[in-house]
């Protein structure tokens, strides 16, 4: 643990590594699945089934990753050895030699593992580096402000360069940036950073499913938290997935899908500083449910939009974006808190930040697998649309997500740090 006050350029180069980071989720949960169908010509089904199962095993894997974190070399080591084969594992996915379902299977695995292998660590970090609260913050916000930035850009490059209907030009375009860019600042991260990690080598370990049991044994209370981060998560994923459904069969405007994108991202950029200086005179917890009661009051509208509103859902990607900031950081600096009190008793650093990394993916899963089974038993059609799955994708899109950030708001409500 860093000891002193982290210096902004210290802060700012933790944050950097976020850029590279958010361009991977373009190439792995947007293109990928559409390239292998269209280009590669694998059936649609099992190119599902198959991304599916890698996307489970490295869910399950992720809490033993934070485990192996904790516990072997530096954080920053097993980062920078990370990031040369998930560039490895992305580059043979993107251009494989041969057409088939077990190198799709293979690369798939190698490139989720070895993500998490990155992320986890990356998000510990926050947790390693800082020796307060608002450090933990500052951190936090450093980190998410360049990821949304690595959206941004992500999402802008396939239409810079008007290859964005096309899913394996843009996968290809997307590739060379990653391959550019994550070597040369995955090398600047390690090594302007790595001397602020010190390794704390008398720290006794105990077997992975004791460290667990100690854990919930010792801070029942911690219960409370992951419920409102799953709910929260899953609040936000549903959305998410379904946001092209929307606008495109109830606001009938897909032409305008990347401003609105644009315009949600832009204002979470926008808005950091203002969360910060609130998280700073209120409480994290309270500033967090101030967001998400923001969130609320602004998606309450949602139902009521019709076709071509346009202004209106403008004006609701903006203020929802404005709480997209809050929403990214602040979880992440409360579970940095949490990982440095229970190092009173026990470095659980790797294993509490992979357990939160398991819970974001068991999200976006579970988003998905709501939504697509939902809109199969309306007997969504694609070119045409009925008032049931027109319902459905409402209700889905719009008062669910409501529904699971009220119980989040209630989870953390009851929440305290201590005991």
């Amino acid at each position: 643990m860093n000891k002193n006050t982290l210096k902004s350029k210290e802060v700012f180069l933790y944050g950097i590594l976020g850029i590279p980071i958010a361009f991977l989720g373009f190439p792995l949960y947007i293109y990928l699945p559409t390239f292998y169908v269209e280009h590669i010509g694998l059936s649609i089904g099992f190119v599902g089934f198959i991304l599916l199962i890698a996307r489970i095993l490295d869910m399950i894997a992720d809490p033993f990753i934070g485990r192996f974190c904790d516990i072997y070399s530096t954080k920053f080591k097993i980062i920078f050895i990370s990031s040369f084969f998930l560039i490895a594992g992305l580059f043979f996915l993107i251009k494989p030699f041969y057409n088939s379902y077990i190198w799709l299977f293979v690369f798939s695995i190698i490139t989720y593992i070895s993500y998490s292998f990155v992320l986890i660590p990356y998000l510990s970090l926050n947790s390693i580096l800082s020796n307060n609260e608002k450090d933990n913050t500052r951190l936090a916000f450093s980190r998410e402000i360049f990821i949304i930035i690595g959206v941004l850009i992500s999402l802008l490059i396939p239409y810079i360069f008007l290859v964005s209907k096309d899913s394996k030009k843009s996968l290809e375009i997307l590739l060379y940036f990653i391959l550019a860019i994550f070597p040369i600042i995955s090398i600047i991260f390690y090594t302007k950073l790595k001397s602020l990690e010190i390794k704390n080598k008398n720290i006794v370990h105990n077997n992975f499913l004791e460290s667990l049991k100690n854990f919930f044994i010792s801070y029942p209370n911690q219960k409370r938290l992951f419920f409102a981060f799953l709910f929260n998560n899953l609040a936000n994923a549903l959305p998410a997935t379904l946001f092209l459904f929307f606008v495109k069969y109830i606001l009938v405007l897909e032409d305008k899908t990347g401003l609105f994108l644009i315009i949600y991202f832009l204002s979470a950029i926008v808005t950091f500083p203002i969360w910060i200086k609130i998280s700073n005179k209120l409480s994290k917890k309270t500033t967090w449910i101030l967001s998400i009661i923001i969130a609320i009051s602004a998606f309450i509208f949602v139902p009521f939009l019709n076709e071509g509103d346009f202004i209106y859902f403008t004006l609701i990607c903006f203020f929802t974006g404005m709480c997209l900031g809050a929403d990214m950081a602040l979880p992440s600096s409360i579970q940095a808190d949490v990982a440095n009190f229970t190092k009173q008793k026990e470095d659980l650093t790797g294993v509490l930040f992979g357990f939160w990394a398991m819970i974001t993916k068991l999200s976006l899963a579970l988003a998905v697998a709501i939504s697509f089974i939902t809109l199969e038993f309306t007997n969504f059609e694609n070119e045409n649309i009925n008032q049931y799955s027109i319902f459905a994708i409402i209700f889905l899109y719009s008062i669910l997500p409501i529904i699971f950030k009220i119980f989040s708001i209630i989870s953390l409500l009851k929440y305290q740090l201590t005991k």
